[in-house]
């Protein structure tokens, strides 16, 4: 019987070195990541064409988007639990497979209805975020964990697979039939998205070992939801919601904003919002490998500084002030106007900020909860995703209500700023607590204050 438990996994303890086999864990676990982000914001592309074939409003649309997100969202804790107690590798074939059937009934829909539903099951694709998290927090040592983390959160990046495929497809492939009576146009994306999520849970299958590392497997659950408890797991649950549920979020609703606002077709919507997307997935490594160096506080400054000032002057509406004279006549002054290049210079350096500030997040919970990185950091996953979910109806009803598109950065904005404040009002308290007898120093030259 031992020897039986053996050849199905290990169990290992919270600090640990890198196993043998970690690389091909990360390989296929990212790869795996990748195409089930894909699927899980496909809508954020295929959104346009639903809305003319189903004739929906904007609101109804940002909520096929919204419900994905949050089925996407809504398992993360148990699954990242789940993988700490049987090994990440059977949890990704389930979840790869699992998401395989809705992604392929997506093509027959023929209501808003059947598209509500099977856009949240399709949404649990999202869910493997956590399952990766933990799995490779299992397999690599403290002083590779920054990295490994960020490499796998790289797979963000999927967002901008549909970005890619998705407009030739749509473009190449409307009206057309197929065998087995499949439709082209954006019916055909989901059917290619099926059966790629099938070949990849054979892969992973047969690629990763088959002994896999189980750091929960014998602690009870009770145990692991014991760090929830803990503030610092909900404060960092907030600034994810900050760095990956706004990334969700402008994911899919920037390229209905290009085409709204800069009059511009779908192809060139899809590669402008794929400017944003890169860099908010492809620099997560760059952020887990900074963080490993100077530490992850340092680079949370660093990001919600750049959103604050990204953010804060994309929220300003285009405009100018009038000013009316006692002669009765009016003149205009200071006019502002927010171009297309603009725009997506500053998208793009809000991207970068969230994709550093991503791995900076996720370095806190090996660091503060080495033994429970599946919960607390499902949790945080859970919650970031949650902000995926709110945020698209939000910025539906703020432009209904205000009538400006921008704001949408304004919704942003906030939730940044109490981030910053909450993170800043931490670490101000926590140096008072340290070091109480520099509390009343403003000047402090005479007193030494490194440390």
């Amino acid at each position: 019987m031992q020897h039986l438990g053996a050849l199905a996994g290990e169990t290992v303890a919270p600090v640990h070195d890198t196993g043998r086999g970690a690389t091909r864990v990360l390989v296929m676990s990212t790869a795996a990541f990748t195409a089930m982000f894909a699927v899980w914001l496909m809508f954020g592309i295929l959104g346009p064409s639903i809305q003319k074939e189903f004739g929906l409003t904007d609101v109804e649309l940002s909520w096929i988007t919204a419900v994905a997100v949050l089925n996407g969202s809504m398992w993360r804790l148990p699954a990242g639990m789940l993988t700490d107690r049987i090994g990440g590798r059977k949890v990704t074939v389930f979840m790869l497979a699992a998401t395989a059937i809705p992604a392929y009934f997506v093509s027959t829909a023929s209501s808003y209805g059947m598209l509500l539903v099977l856009a949240f099951l399709v949404g649990f694709a999202g869910n493997l975020f956590s399952v990766g998290i933990a799995w490779n927090a299992a397999w690599y040592g403290r002083e590779r964990q920054g990295f490994a983390l960020g490499v796998f959160g790289a797979g963000n990046v999927g967002a901008s697979v549909t970005k890619f495929i998705g407009p030739p497809i749509i473009l190449g492939t409307a009206g057309s039939s197929f065998a087995f009576g499949l439709q082209g146009g954006w019916r055909l994306v989901p059917v290619i998205y099926s059966v790629l999520l099938v070949v990849l849970a054979v892969l992973t299958y047969i690629v990763v070992p088959r002994r896999d590392r189980m750091p929960g497997a014998t602690k009870p659950v009770r145990e692991m939801l014991t760090p929830l408890k803990q503030v610092r797991v909900w404060r960092f649950s907030l600034y994810y919601v900050a760095v990956f549920g706004a990334y969700v979020a402008l994911s899919a609703w920037l390229p209905k904003y290009y085409i709204d606002n800069f009059g511009v077709e779908i192809w060139p919507a899809a590669l402008l919002t794929a400017t944003f997307i890169f860099p908010a997935s492809l620099l997560r490594p760059l952020g887990g490998w900074v963080s490993d160096r100077v530490g992850a506080r340092r680079v949370m400054y660093w990001t919600f500084g750049v959103m604050l000032v990204t953010t804060g002057i994309l929220m300003m509406p285009n405009g100018h002030i009038v000013v009316s004279h006692p002669d009765g006549s009016q003149t205009t002054h200071l006019g502002y106007q927010i171009g297309l290049p603009t725009f997506a210079i500053l998208v793009f350096f809000l991207g970068v900020a969230m994709g550093i500030g991503k791995a900076a997040v996720y370095k806190h919970i090996p660091e503060y909860f080495p033994d429970n990185v599946g919960s607390v950091g499902g949790l945080v996953g859970m919650l970031g995703g949650l902000g995926g979910f709110f945020l698209p109806p939000m910025f539906a009803y703020t432009k209904a209500w205000t009538g400006f598109p921008s704001s949408t950065f304004a919704c942003l904005f906030i939730v940044t700023a109490i981030c910053a404040v909450w993170m800043h009002w931490t670490v101000v308290h926590m140096l008072h607590s340290g070091s109480p007898e520099l509390a009343d120093h403003f000047d402090t030259e005479h007193v030494s204050t490194r440390g």
